[in-house]
């Protein structure tokens, strides 16, 4: 698996990345953690997708030529997750083309940002994510190596911050 350096020429690749996991989680029943409709041709999101692509943070998985997964680190989101007292790396989005699931797509693309943060000097990475339809979110993100820090809620939707030191 190649890990490159994702920008705006990636946009369409990373929202179809978005739509796939969108449609095989809707297809499962599960909805609460995107909801029930694409990210292309939604411009809150595909808005989102642009900035991450824009900050520098944005990192692209390459499997057999093909864009596979995508993760973007940065600085915590400032508005539901308290930054760490310790220097620290935020995993501001993970997803996978469904196509490449069991590939270890994600598990690459966390080890990748495990190395930044390491080479950054920063002394946590921590990643947010949904923790509702069973917590098989959460469970993934503990397989990675990462523990449970906190808890919290956006409206109705139910988070958890995790941790890992580096």
């Amino acid at each position: 698996m190649e890990i490159r350096v994702g920008d705006a020429g990636d946009v369409p690749a990373v929202l179809a990345m978005f739509d796939s996991a969108v449609a095989w989680m809707v297809a499962r029943g599960r909805t609460g953690q995107w909801g029930d409709q694409p990210f292309t041709g939604n411009a809150k999101r595909e808005e989102q997708v642009r900035a991450w692509a824009a900050s520098g943070g944005m990192r692209i998985a390459v499997l057999d030529g093909v864009p596979a997964g995508t993760v973007t680190v940065g600085e915590v989101p400032p508005s539901y997750v308290k930054a760490s007292p310790e220097p620290e790396l935020y995993v501001q989005a993970l997803v996978i083309d469904r196509a490449f699931a069991g590939r270890k797509v994600g598990a690459g693309l966390l080890e990748w940002a495990e190395r930044e943060a390491r080479a950054r000097g920063r002394r946590v990475l921590r990643v947010d994510c949904y923790a509702g339809d069973g917590g098989d979110l959460v469970r993934f993100y503990e397989g990675c190596g990462f523990v449970r820090e906190e808890p919290f809620t956006v409206g109705q939707w139910p988070g958890m911050v995790l941790r890992m030191e580096v």
